[in-house]
């Protein structure tokens, strides 16, 4: 009789598993059936990520890092795929961060610069002469300020799982060295499409124009706009030497990038996935950063390699840059919020 009974929980137990071997689906995730001890097998997910710039770019070998110390964490159970240059969203960074934020796409690295797209007060980041260096910008992030910032992100539908670096902005264009603001009079320059960097560039004196990031070579190669502003890694990623001559490095506005996950996802996992998930990111931030500064100067050597032709404006040439665009502050100080600003002040 007892021989029985253990060939009949064999059998039943056998169904069971059969019963629960459905496919995963994409971003989603498949709940097993409970196993003969009443224990909840633990979930598998199939994530998707979305990186904004190409391949070759510190964002994207980092998400790569992310998802194989995920997987290797979870034998497997979740996995990450990673679709650089927007794939994911025709292109337009705008649309990428709004999948994340509706669960369309699980997971990504964006500029907090397009999360203030959905968000103003998430501009202050972008504050032109905000920060004075590398090491400012990590103080900050890492205390009240960078906390607050998660707590905005979060209401949007996103929890933060650390900041990556797309770094300090510098402007490129075709026409002639950028020295001071007299030599930004009309000069059509692509910016991101957020009001406030629209109405610093037109304290400036240049012409700005907004187009996703995507559209910015040919535009550049046919002349319709003379130059953009980016860090070093996308300029140097994105291979616009070939299209522009000059770079000025002035350190304008400095240019977080967020890990985020959907909030509704991460919100349904359970608190040891959640761990492993902020321990991976954590890591997969900090090679981010320590290789976006470590190739930093590698970077600029091939982009002078390739014909670009580099300028440091002085203290004095700052100086008149910061004071053209004063009024930038006064007008978006109760946009930002003044509390928040001061945080990173």
């Amino acid at each position: 009789m007892k021989k029985v009974l253990t060939m009949f929980s064999m059998v039943a137990l056998s169904l069971s598993l059969v019963a629960c071997g459905g496919s995963n689906e994409t971003g989603g995730d498949r709940s097993q059936d409970a196993g003969s001890n009443g224990d909840a097998e633990k979930k598998s997910y199939d994530l998707n990520m979305s990186v904004t710039v190409g391949n070759s770019s510190t964002w994207f070998i980092a998400a790569e890092q992310l998802a194989e110390d995920v997987a290797a964490a979870t034998d497997g159970r979740i996995q990450i795929s990673v679709f650089p240059n927007e794939q994911l969203s025709g292109g337009d960074s705008g649309a990428g961060v709004e999948q994340v934020m509706n669960g369309t796409t699980d997971m990504s690295y964006h500029s907090t610069i397009i999360y203030s797209i959905m968000d103003e007060r998430l501009g202050v980041l972008s504050a032109p002469f905000l920060f004075a260096d590398l090491e400012d910008t990590d103080v900050a992030l890492a205390g009240e300020g960078g906390e607050a910032i998660k707590d905005i992100i979060r209401e949007n539908g996103v929890e933060t799982l650390g900041f990556g670096q797309n770094g300090f902005r510098q402007l490129t264009n075709s026409k002639q060295p950028v020295q001071g603001p007299e030599d930004l009079q009309n000069l059509k320059v692509r910016i991101p499409g957020i009001s406030m960097y629209t109405d610093l560039w037109r304290e400036f004196g240049a012409d700005p124009t907004t187009m996703t990031f995507s559209e910015v070579f040919t535009a550049l190669q046919q002349g319709t706009i003379d130059g953009q502003e980016n860090p070093i890694d996308v300029i140097h990623s994105s291979q616009l030497a070939e299209v522009q001559k000059y770079i000025t490095m002035w350190n304008y506005s400095y240019d977080p990038l967020i890990l985020g996950i959907n909030k509704d996802l991460f919100d349904s996992m359970s608190a040891e996935d959640q761990e492993i998930l902020r321990n991976a990111a954590a890591d997969a931030n900090a090679y981010q950063i320590q290789m976006a500064r470590d190739k930093e100067a590698e970077q600029i050597a091939e982009l002078k390699e390739a014909g670009m032709e580099f300028y440091e404006p002085t203290d004095a040439e700052l100086e008149a840059f910061r004071q053209a665009i004063e009024p930038i502050y006064e007008k978006y100080e109760n946009v930002w919020g003044a509390d928040l600003l001061n945080s990173f002040r």
